[in-house]
């Protein structure tokens, strides 16, 4: 029998299995998709404090700060600082005051900055900050800067995953939670599992079940009969097809609630959006309203906006806890850990709330809680041991001259993979013909496709695009998804037909993303890309 199964492959679901396992449980996971596909893929990937969570709960601040500063050491070619400005325009005859208060605000959230090795807030006037950036509106008075850390979401979750894995955890994705396996009362003492690929199903038992479905973890915790009270908000991001400013922007809505223009590795993402919602998780999508809502802010700090290309529109549902009357963007975004034993589930326990930039102080509180009711006594060690790859990180020129590839290449590889990005330059080195460039837009060597395929689980084009941005880039596939399919077919089997069929579930998949941002200038892209990829096209 397992200690503990673990129902969900997002961040908070592959920390929790990582920090069991690392304390010598008998793990396994279960998810019904890819990991990180749901909420944790959909964030705006910030390991950030939350500025604005200051006036509210600072104690979330505080706990997101610190674990800023953790994540950076266990895994630091993953994060790469995002410097934000928060422009004031000079709309109101008070706007140089608010020039003065921002700063003052802004320096009390320095008080967290040592935790997470941030800069110090810096007041700019009008000359400084048109001149850091150019595009930002003419009318302002000057600016304020804070500093913060964003991160590849989608790897941190692999990579989590990875070590929980070489730890001893069970990793099964594709794999849906039918129901519970009840005992004497009630007590929960495993689940009934189907493998979405084969169609088998069977029994798994363990001493707890965890549900970390964040949004799903009510409908989950239903089918026990127990209760998780959350409030999900839906939350939007665009996404531009490149880098067009170097400072991330704030900026304020027609509603007055915040939102940003941010550089984001080669692309500049916008968001968010925070509203209810109480629709099935797995059918989020951004409409164009959201669009819309999201352009008018941002042209407001940067009135060029809508001369830049977007490329897609991608959504999720925040697994807020629920209080009843706040507006959606004034809800806490504290954790808690429920144990339904008082709800005749005994042996079930879910998690609820929280946010990425805490993931690994909520998998602590978690496996804390999972520990005392199992009676084990060691410590969590999360904080203290590197992710794989985050041992140390190369320098782009040393491995861009062992692979014989560009350093660009090796850069991005190495934000990746760190360490580990030496058995992709081994590849190479057996065979040189892997150095190739599948991927132009990221870039993506073959190498690295074929080793995520061996090594991370990949069984689709869209799992692939979550490992390595292949598919991701301004081209959205059209350049690069047919030849990914191919090798990907390779492996699978099934000859070209499969690669066609991998390559059509694709492409409905970034459409998915895309229909909602066609209104703007990326419907003739949109539409040329649809045709270079249909079945049965030449490559």
């Amino acid at each position: 029998m397992l200690d503990l199964i673990v129902i969900g492959g997002g961040v908070n679901g592959v920390g929790i299995a990582r920090d069991a396992a690392l304390r010598g449980l008998k793990v396994a996971l279960f998810d019904q998709g890819d990991l990180g596909a749901g909420t944790s893929g959909a964030s705006s990937g910030m390991i950030h404090g939350g500025i604005r969570y200051m006036e509210t709960d600072r104690d979330v601040t505080r706990l997101s700060c610190l674990d800023s500063g953790y994540i950076q050491a266990i895994a630091p070619h993953l994060l790469f600082r995002i410097p934000f400005v928060f422009p004031i325009l000079d709309w109101t005859p008070a706007a140089r005051r608010m020039h003065e208060l921002a700063y003052v605000y802004f320096q009390a959230y320095d008080a967290f900055q040592p935790l997470k090795r941030g800069k110090r807030a810096a007041k700019l006037d009008r000359e400084s900050l048109l001149r850091i950036e150019p595009g930002v509106n003419p009318n302002v008075v000057g600016g304020v800067t804070t500093d913060e850390w964003a991160i590849n979401v989608f790897r941190l979750c692999t990579l989590n995953a990875l070590d929980a894995q070489a730890k001893g955890a069970q990793i099964h994705l594709r794999h849906r939670v039918e129901s519970f396996l009840r005992g004497p009362g009630g007590a929960v003492r495993g689940v009934r599992v189907r493998d979405l690929v084969t169609g088998h199903a069977r029994e798994v038992e363990a001493r707890i079940t965890f549900n970390a479905t964040g949004p799903w973890a009510g409908r989950v915790a239903d089918m026990a009969g127990a209760k998780v009270e959350l409030r999900p908000g839906k939350g939007i991001h665009l996404v531009l097809d490149r880098r067009i400013v170097n400072y991330a922007l704030i900026a304020s809505a027609v509603d007055g609630r915040q939102v940003f223009l941010e550089p984001y590795g080669q692309e500049t993402w916008i968001g968010t959006t925070d509203d209810d919602y109480y629709a099935d998780p797995a059918e989020v999508q951004a409409t164009h309203d959201e669009v819309e809502y999201l352009m008018q802010a941002v042209e407001t700090v940067y009135p060029r906006i809508r001369e830049h290309r977007l490329v897609r529109a991608f959504a999720g549902v925040r697994p807020t806890l629920h209080k009843y009357g706040p507006h959606e963007d004034a809800l806490s975004r504290a954790h808690k850990v429920f144990d339904h034993a008082g709800e005749g589930a005994a042996g079930l326990m879910s998690m609820g709330g929280g946010k990425l930039a805490a993931y690994r102080e909520m998998s602590q509180h978690a496996v804390d809680d999972i520990c005392t009711k199992l009676g084990v006594t060691a410590q969590c060690r999360t904080h203290l041991l590197p992710l794989p790859g985050g041992e140390s990180t190369p320098v782009p020129q040393d491995i861009a001259r062992q692979a014989q590839i560009d350093t660009y290449t090796a850069a991005r590889l190495i934000h990746r993979h760190g360490a580990c990005s030496a058995q992709i330059v081994e590849r190479i080195a057996r065979d040189p013909r892997q150095r190739r460039l599948v991927c132009l837009c990221e870039p993506v060597t073959e190498a690295e496709i074929r080793h995520c395929i061996e090594h991370e689980w990949v069984h689709s084009l869209e799992d692939l695009r979550r490992r390595t941005h292949c598919g991701g880039g301004a081209c959205q596939g059209a350049r690069c998804a047919r030849q990914a399919a191919h090798l990907l077919a390779g492996y699978q089997g099934g000859g070209p037909e499969r690669a066609e069929t991998l390559l059509a579930d694709f492409v409905q998949a970034r459409w998915r993303e895309q229909a909602p941002v066609l209104p703007h200038r990326a419907l003739s892209q949109m539409e040329v890309t649809r045709w270079a990829l249909r079945p049965g096209s030449k490559p």
